[in-house]
């Protein structure tokens, strides 16, 4: 039986959702609590793969088991997890169903406070010796959607196999001292967010302007857009599936 599992986490403690050698991750702490209450070997395949300190509301992994979680379950995981990662539901689902290639779309959110906050700073950029233009980014926004290739958004010498993804929805709005950046795309490249953000605030700050992402987009370099934005700023808010 193949089953879906939707969770959450502060990524601050953990190099990232995906398992790598010498390094804690979120899916090395889920396959050990899922192995261990359901006494069989647990894999996990997750929609996709956060960097080291970026955060998720929404997660989807799935994995294959002969065994059946109970009605309890769910309690029973969240009391053997640490308080930074919460299971919200595990539920059967057909065996065809792919929690990273079935995905019809994705969803981050970036987060910046534009004042010094110390109860947000872990979850937040802190950008507030400069004003940001949120109108001018905006401007921005709308020239996303007339590309499909990101190749200067995405990590240096990555392993992506393309870089081509349709974004089907970005904006900028600002809530008090929070902003909040929204991004919907149907694949995301590796950095691309991050990198994303990062161009959009050097445009909000004046040093570009909202027509040069048509330059940066078209340069196909990653030298073109602005440096990264900080990780724990990130969240992945939202997958989309046809259930």
């Amino acid at each position: 039986m193949r089953y879906f599992i939707e969770f959450s986490y502060n990524g601050a403690h953990y190099f990232g959702y995906q398992i790598q050698p010498d390094a804690i991750t979120i899916q090395q702490v889920l396959e050990e609590k899922l192995s261990m209450l359901l006494r069989d070997e647990i894999k996990l395949t997750g929609a996709g793969r956060t960097d080291t300190g970026v955060h998720a509301k929404r997660a989807f992994s799935h994995f294959d088991t002969e065994k059946t979680p109970d009605e309890n379950f769910v309690y029973r995981l969240n009391s053997f997890l640490p308080t930074d990662i919460a299971i919200h539901r595990i539920f059967p689902v057909r065996p065809d169903l792919h929690a990273r290639f079935s995905a019809k779309y994705r969803t981050y959110e970036y987060f910046i406070s534009t004042v010094k906050d110390p109860f947000s700073s872990p979850l937040a950029w802190q950008f507030w010796r400069k004003e940001l233009d949120i109108e001018k980014m905006n401007e921005a926004c709308k020239i996303l959607y007339q590309y499909s290739d990101f190749t200067s958004f995405a990590k240096m010498h990555g392993d992506n196999k393309t870089n081509l993804c349709r974004v089907f929805f970005a904006e900028w709005e600002q809530n008090g001292s929070e902003i909040k950046f929204t991004v919907t795309a149907d694949r995301f490249l590796r950095n691309m967010v991050r990198a994303i953000v990062g161009t959009m605030v050097e445009i909000g700050t004046g040093k570009l302007q909202p027509q040069d992402m048509h330059r940066v987009i078209t340069d196909k370099n990653r030298n073109s857009a602005g440096g990264s934005a900080p990780a724990h700023g990130l969240y992945l808010a939202d997958v989309g599936y046809d259930f």
